[in-house]
């Protein structure tokens, strides 16, 4: 699973959602869904303005933590 700390780094810089959409341009629902965790997908370009904007590394906003069940291999669901 990928974690993502965008919430932890908005508070340890005491910056709003709002604050980062408008200094990005990215959409506030898009900012919404990554606070909370919510993102299915996300857009590299995103990921960069973030880091920008925030100063920090790709490794300070988004972390791999190895799923509890495997998703791969022999336990890969395909689709129909």
């Amino acid at each position: 699973m990928i974690k993502i700390y965008l919430s932890r780094i908005l508070g340890e810089k005491r910056l709003t959602q709002a604050e980062l959409a408008r200094i990005t341009g990215i959409r506030p629902n898009t900012i919404s869904e990554m606070y909370n965790e919510l993102s299915e997908r996300i857009n590299l370009d995103y990921v960069d303005l973030i880091c920008e904007a925030l100063d920090c590394e790709v490794s300070d906003l988004l972390e791999y933590k190895p799923n509890k069940k495997k998703r791969t291999g022999k336990y890969l669901i395909k689709e129909k």
